[in-house]
């Protein structure tokens, strides 16, 4: 497979580039990439060179991304490129998004056979940043619904509005990777900004599923009055976006730092529930935060626990009231 050119970029003086795909607006010299490492300039012309390269493939549960209301119980071909466009110090998969690892190529007609042959209800691009891959996404996301199979990206969100207009309609499902709330927090340990993100979640909750995970780190993002005026933020574009707080791990350059408490991860839970209405805890177990309850009269609609019991149709009623749960059932 050769690499294919890059979109949202304008060649400049000197066979130089600058890449209008993220907010960094990278301005790349002549046999340099982009921050991604994957956008890459050719004598003045930008390049994509991860188009269809996965660094892995993978059957999981959809709850895993995590996306709890989408398709519950269902299983998804899961795939992602070999770069990010952050550098976060605390990265789950910092060894495929911050080093060059081997890949494997896959064409958009034959990730829709593979899913299809898997048994698998949808793809998802995942594990390090999919935002990357647009051109990829551009021509096999059409494909996929072409052939009735679902599509969600598990991503940062950090995208420029132009691109992220064009992207989020071609989506079924985002799960959004809001880091904290606070500009500083973004640019010492992610290396991006909030801005950029807040403004994708508005764009895509607008034309696709969202659902938004937020890991909460000891003594970083795990102020509660900020975690407040995320929750509330949130709740401005629609209450019943779900939330996942996800409890933090000491790895990659955070590795001196302690787990989540889970006092600090119910407290968080119970600030979110004032404003949202669907709120979970995930990488811990405390009982009832992984289940989903019907906003009006309380009834557990989606079971959890190693399987998922879905007692909603496929229009998403409550069957205690007929209240419509927020989610894709179908």
């Amino acid at each position: 497979m050769e690499d294919v050119e890059a979109l949202h970029y304008q060649k400049k003086e000197e066979k130089k580039v600058e890449c209008f795909l993220c907010p960094h607006r990278c301005v790349i010299q002549e046999g340099k990439t982009g921050l991604c490492g994957v956008r890459e300039n050719r004598e003045g012309t930008l390049y994509s060179n991860s188009y269809g390269r996965t660094v892995t493939i993978n059957v999981d549960p959809v709850e895993k991304k995590p996306l709890y209301h989408f398709l519950p119980g269902s299983r998804i071909l899961s795939i992602g490129p070999n770069g990010c466009t952050m550098t976060c110090r605390f990265c789950q998969n910092w060894n495929i998004s911050q080093e060059k690892v081997p890949t494997r190529f896959l064409s958009p007609s034959s990730l829709a056979d593979l899913a299809a042959e898997r048994g698998c209800a949808g793809v998802a691009f995942t594990y390090t940043e999919p935002i990357i891959w647009f051109e990829y996404l551009i021509d096999t996301l059409p494909v996929l619904r072409e052939r009735g199979i679902k599509s969600v990206m598990v991503t940062n969100g950090y995208i420029n509005r132009e691109p992220g207009l064009e992207l989020a309609p071609m989506v079924d499902g985002f799960n959004i990777d809001l880091k904290g709330f606070n500009e500083e927090f973004y640019r010492k340990y992610c290396g991006a900004h909030l801005e950029p993100v807040r403004n994708f979640i508005e764009i895509a909750a607008e034309h696709s599923h969202v659902e938004v995970t937020n890991l909460i780190i000891p003594t970083l993002n795990d102020d509660m009055d900020e975690i407040e005026e995320m929750v509330i933020f949130l709740s401005g574009i629609s209450r019943s976006i779900p939330l996942h707080f996800s409890r933090f791990f000491p790895q990659y350059r955070m590795d001196h730092l302690d787990s989540t408490p889970g006092e600090t991860l119910s407290s968080a839970f119970d600030i979110a529930k004032r404003y949202l209405d669907y709120v979970y805890l995930g990488n811990i177990f405390i009982e009832g935060t992984d289940k989903t309850r019907c906003p009006s009269c309380g009834s557990v609609v989606i079971e959890r626990g190693g399987y998922a019991r879905n007692e909603l149709n496929e229009s998403g009623e409550c069957p205690g009231c007929g209240k419509i749960i927020k989610g894709v059932w179908s």
